[in-house]
């Protein structure tokens, strides 16, 4: 079974022969930097508050630790320092200090993490962005606000199963008669999250929680960009199926959304809940940490019904 070729390719900007014609200029100009997000408006705000009736919240963002399962090479450490009693009313506390790999846990894929004949979104190339202390562009820290119709749809049950099986696939006809099962309809400028069930392996199997992941394909995420959906996540890793055929193509889905439609990538998100209580569409709200120069967010987003 694949390892994902030690899954520091996850990590890497991907290049693959004869997918220049990929780089064309995007839609939104040719330099935008925040892709569909350029779909996002303040009438779409307006119309998606319209779908809170309960007020009821839920955090689609994990706690991120040094157990969170984590592709190969990555890790978490916190360190907290006391600082002593000052002053005449004696006070005191703590400070920290994070070292983290950002993608581990709940987190935003943003256009520099991945690349296509190291080319990223909108033609920019891997040399024209890249520093070891921050990325010069498409950076994660302006990625603006997300605050849009989300819609949830609930893969596991139109399978008829808690979880996915590992490594399995859904596409453009899952998608749209699970959609249509639940009664919605995916539109332009939504964040779309997928329920896998797959969450729950993530305790119970780590190593089979990243190399095993089940998830969206290739066609599927094309589907989506059709749509002009924003962002796409799900309840897994990777978001993707990690069973990428026999042809050599590594990470299509990735590359589809992030490289040639300029889609952010949501992974790890828990759509449990959302499952749980059949929420399938509603306010999404969320508000990146803004670290300069970083490929990735460690993300809470919030489902508001």
């Amino acid at each position: 079974m694949r390892t994902l070729l030690a899954t520091g390719l996850a990590i890497c900007a991907l290049a693959g022969p004869g997918l220049a014609e990929h780089h064309k200029t995007s839609p939104y100009g040719a330099d935008d930097t925040i892709g569909a997000a350029n779909n996002l408006s303040a009438e779409g705000v307006l119309a998606a508050t319209k779908l809170v009736k309960t007020g009821k919240t839920y955090a689609l963002g994990l706690i991120t630790g040094r157990d969170t399962p984590a592709y190969p090479g990555r890790a978490y450490d916190i360190e907290v320092f006391g600082f002593p009693e000052a002053g005449a009313n004696k006070v005191s506390g703590h400070d920290d200090r994070l070292v983290t790999h950002v993608g581990i846990g709940s987190q935003l894929d943003g256009f520099g993490h991945m690349a296509l004949n190291k080319t990223h979104y909108n033609g920019i190339k891997s040399a024209d962005i890249f520093d070891p202390k921050g990325l010069k562009k498409l950076g994660t820290e302006h990625v603006p606000p997300i605050v849009t119709r989300g819609v949830m749809i609930d893969m596991a049950a139109h399978r008829g199963v808690e979880r996915l099986a590992p490594m399995a696939s859904f596409g453009e006809a899952d998608i749209k008669a699970a959609a249509k099962a639940q009664g919605i309809a995916i539109g332009k400028g939504d964040v779309v999250l997928f329920h896998t069930g797959w969450l729950s392996m993530a305790e119970e199997d780590p190593k089979a929680f990243i190399e095993q992941q089940p998830g969206l394909n290739a066609q599927g995420a094309r589907y989506l960009a059709n749509l002009g959906v924003v962002a796409v996540g799900a309840d897994s890793a990777a978001l993707e199926t990690m069973d990428f055929g026999t042809e050599g193509i590594l990470f299509p889905v990735h590359t589809t959304l992030l490289v040639e439609h300029g889609i952010y990538v949501l992974e790890s998100m828990n759509t449990t809940e959302l499952a749980k209580d059949k929420a399938y569409e509603f306010l999404f709200v969320l508000g990146q940490p803004r670290f300069a120069g970083s490929v990735q967010a460690v993300i809470n987003p919030i489902a508001i019904r």
